[in-house]
């Protein structure tokens, strides 16, 4: 019995410690020390060892497999995808089950244990003597249980792969098709259960057609696998024509004993029909050969049955036979439903330190998603500062100072004040310059940005000359081979998620980067070379600067000037006052947004939500309202400080230009100011406005500095997908190659000088892992023509012929110009030659011609 179901081989996998990986991954980028979790790394090393060797259609296995898998779904959480091991596992569907795959990926790991379960389920229910009642319900249990972990991995595990392109055998028209193919079997078990009960004829026809129903949905997601086999194709066919024919059989039944002898006929008629559909499947001997003899039993029943009641109703009954389109459809009836275990539905059940999976691993290292988190809430704070209150402050004080030199102040005011000598102010700030070695500070930031640009050029143009090297290869191969041929996507289409498509968009936005930057860099230049000879002269001795700025005569100011001298500074004193307030304010919450720790918070914070939604992985956006109201907790006082910055700022320019009116306007009233009074004014002004200008290109240089950092990791990341994609592009360029220089199958012939070394072919059994020769098409229910044969007298001898197998590609024969097809006759002719491959003793056979039958062998001589 169990020779008429399918059943899935195992995955097998390489050796790989994902213990020493996850020890890695620790190390290099939590500040948690790795030696906290010995016991976890030893754990999960054991889990999966126990798994990847549960290789055995054994009971005991379901719980290793389950239990690697609950702790792979909860580690998910704790560390990204790409955790920094290959997982290596070889396909046991398809054609190329002998080549390793291997991906960076916990979700292939996942996937492929999950596949191994539903493997061992369906060995399991395979094994199971369905002779009895309860072999039955156990071979159903498992294989629902097997359609139930392939549908979560269809639905759950494969769009958490972000694979493009996941291997054959766990795509989604694989999963499609084993799914239902199981089901399929599962509803088999239901009807064998239901025939051995002795259930009603009309019960038996709708879980029949259920069957056929189940098995026509595999087929059909089948042929647009590229990993199910022509064998189990041909398989999953018959069976739907098997189980249609048996549900009208029993429909039938219950039309005789409800005396319908016409319609009786009708689906008599009908089943037979289906049978002999079923019947096509056998050639190729792609068919078990239980399932031929299930087909061969139920088409003489139905001949048998069909004679009779045609009889019957031809002499006696005399009833209208309806034809096919006339007979009302049966009913389904579908007892088989894919039962996702629940240890794998939801694994967070299953672990807990009383639980049956155990603790769960790693509970109290940070989940990545969290320090992803963390990073969010780093860079949502710095924004908020830096570019809502920071560069806030300093546009306005750069407005201020804007408006200052309009005014030509403190020049004029220092001009009346101190005639001769170096103003205070200006003796603070030349010596502030002189401590900072100013001169020197700029020219060694420019010199460190041009470093740093360039080193950001170098790494981005290393990675973009991998891409176009990849083009022009892709590029050479296309023409080589011809784009029909060569069916990959081109260098710049790939759509992948880490793709060429990507990666050159990348390019135009890093070539982005570097213009802006370039041309910034280029003005924070002009800045520095417009005040350096300025620069130069605060930086010397205070008797270079006097040098500079002549002295005027020392003359009493008059009575009426002095009130407006004195109102316009006290107001720039409340100028000076603002901005080293405004300045300290700034410095202070620099300070305070870099003691802003949140980890503390964010654990907690963490807990709360395992403990509110056990079974939801955490991710960074669950923390949104968590950020937005700690941002505002923390930082709303300074947003509202700096509305209030604007308004004093506003009030007191206001004061200012109504004071330099006043005062312009006495100086005026008072006579012309002398030459040596506007020339001094002019000299502190212009020496004024070069320390300020020296501020703002230190604060361009930081900003250039950081900015230039940040691109660095940009680049280098990039260059690193670059060359990982190439390496990936350059492997599956030459794996395509391959292919496409075997041989195509008309190509291959038969040397008939070699005959004698032909041995027939051993008896053929459906198994999951035995597959048509990679030359065959999987999609095609027919196997391909061979080329015609040489003709020959002596006829063939009767042998089995067995599944197409790889063959050498013999010498063609001279004299073939038609194509074969089985149902074409072959004559053989030439004279003498004794048979190839003939049974000792066995006399040889004369015959001038022959039509050759799919169930005969051939000779060649």
């Amino acid at each position: 019995m169990a020779s008429t179901m399918l059943w899935l081989e195992f995955r097998r996998s390489a050796h790989v410690s994902l213990g020493s990986a996850i020890r890695q991954y620790i190390s290099d980028k939590y500040d948690q020390h790795p030696d906290m979790f010995r016991n976890d790394l030893e754990v999960i090393d054991a889990l999966r060892r126990d798994a990847v060797n549960s290789q055995d259609p054994h009971p005991s296995a379901i719980k290793k497999l389950q239990a690697y898998a609950a702790q792979l779904v909860w580690v998910s959480g704790k560390f990204p995808i790409d955790i920094g091991v290959d997982f290596t596992w070889y396909p046991s569907l398809g054609y190329n089950t002998g080549r390793p795959i291997a991906h960076n990926n916990l979700q292939y790991e996942l996937m492929n244990v999950l596949f191994n379960l539903a493997a061992l389920y369906s060995q399991l229910a395979v094994a199971a003597d369905r002779s009895t009642a309860e072999g039955v319900k156990s071979a159903a249990s498992y294989f629902t249980q097997a359609a139930g972990v392939l549908k979560h991995m269809k639905t759950i595990v494969l769009p958490e792969l972000r694979m493009p392109n996941p291997p054959d055998d766990m795509d989604d028209a694989t999963l499609s098709s084993l799914n239902q193919l199981f089901l399929a079997q599962a509803q088999e078990c239901y009807w064998q259960k239901a025939v051995s009960d002795g259930y009603k004829d009309a019960s038996v026809a709708q879980l029949a057609a259920c069957v056929s129903d189940l098995y026509n949905l595999a087929g059909e997601a089948a042929m647009r696998s590229d990993a199910i086999s022509s064998a189990w194709i041909h398989h999953v066919s018959a069976k739907h024509h098997h189980f249609a024919a048996a549900a009208q059989f029993r429909a039938a039944a219950d039309c005789l004993e409800k005396r319908k002898y016409g319609e009786e006929v009708a689906r008599l008629t009908d089943a037979l029909a289906c049978v002999k559909e079923g019947l096509k499947e056998t050639r190729g001997n792609y068919l078990n050969k239980a399932v031929v003899d299930d087909l061969m039993k139920l088409k003489a029943r139905l001949e048998q049955d069909l004679k009779r009641a045609e009889r019957d109703n031809d002499k006696i009954y005399l009833q209208i036979v309806p034809s096919k389109p006339e007979l009302a459809i049966l009913k389904r009836a579908k007892l088989a439903i894919d039962r996702i275990p629940p240890q794998i539905a939801n694994p967070h059940d299953y672990l807990g330190e009383n639980a049956e999976f155990g603790p769960p691993l790693f509970s109290k290292l940070v989940p990545f998603s969290v320090h992803v988190a963390i990073s969010i809430y780093e860079e949502r704070r710095d924004r908020l500062v830096n570019a809502n209150i920071v560069a806030e402050l300093e546009s306005m004080t750069d407005s201020l100072h804007s408006i200052l030199s309009s005014l030509n102040l403190p020049g004029s005011l220092q001009a009346l004040e101190k005639p001769l000598g170096l103003p205070s102010t200006l003796v603070q700030h030349a010596e502030e310059i002189r401590q900072v070695d100013a001169l020197h500070r700029l020219e060694r930031g420019l010199r460190d940005i041009e470093k740093l640009c360039a080193s950001d050029k170098m790494i981005f143009e290393e990675g973009k000359a991998l891409l176009a090297a990849e083009e022009e290869e892709d590029r050479k191969l296309r023409l080589k081979h011809g784009t029909q041929r060569w069916t990959r996507p081109e260098s710049r289409a790939d759509p992948r998620h880490d793709g060429g498509a990507k990666l050159w968009n990348q390019v135009a936005e890093i070539e982005g980067y570097l213009a802006s930057s370039t041309s910034s860099d280029a003005i924070v230049r002009e800045k520095f070379v417009a005040v350096k000879d300025t620069l130069a002269i605060l930086a010397g001795p205070d008797r270079g600067i006097m040098d500079y700025i002549p002295n005027s005569r020392k003359t009493e100011i008059p009575e009426p000037l002095k009130p407006a001298i004195g109102r316009l500074r006290g107001v720039y004193n409340d100028v000076l006052r603002l901005e080293s307030r405004r300045r300290k304010r700034v410095e202070s919450l620099r300070v305070r947004a870099r003691a802003d720790d949140i980890k503390e918070e964010i654990l907690a914070e963490t807990a709360r939500l395992e403990r509110a939604y056990p079974k939801t992985a955490i991710v960074p956006a669950h923390f949104d309202d968590f950020f937005t109201k700690r941002l505002d907790r923390l930082y709303e006082a300074e947003l509202e400080m700096v509305e209030k910055e604007k308004a004093d700022q506003e009030k007191i320019i206001a004061d200012l230009e109504r004071a330099n009116r006043e005062f312009e306007s006495q100086k005026r009233s008072l006579g012309k100011q002398g030459s040596h009074e506007k020339e001094r004014e002019r000299a502190l002004q212009k020496l004024d406005a070069a320390y300020y200008k020296y501020k703002d290109i230190v604060n361009n240089l930081e900003g250039a500095r950081t900015f230039y950092n940040d691109l660095s990791r940009i680049v280098e990341g990039f260059r690193i997908q670059c060359r990982n994609w190439v390496s990936a592009r350059r492997k599956e360029a030459q794996e395509l190659e391959e292919e496409l220089s075997l041989p195509s199958l008309a190509s291959l012939t038969l040397n008939p000088t070699n005959a004698s070394s032909h041995q027939a072919p051993s008896s053929y059994q459906p198994a999951p892992n035995q597959t048509p020769s990679r030359y065959a098409q999987p999609h095609q229910h027919q196997q391909q023509p061979p080329p015609p044969l040489p003709q020959q007298q002596n006829p063939p001898v009767q042998t089995q012929i067995q599944q197409p197998r790889p063959i050498q590609v013999a010498q063609s024969v001279g004299n073939m110009q038609t194509a074969w097809s089985p149902d074409m006759g072959i004559r053989f002719a030439g004279a003498g030659g004794t048979p190839g491959g003939r049974q000792g003793g066995e006399p040889p056979q004369t015959q001038n011609s022959g039509t050759w039958q799919p169930g005969m062998g051939i000779r060649f001589g």
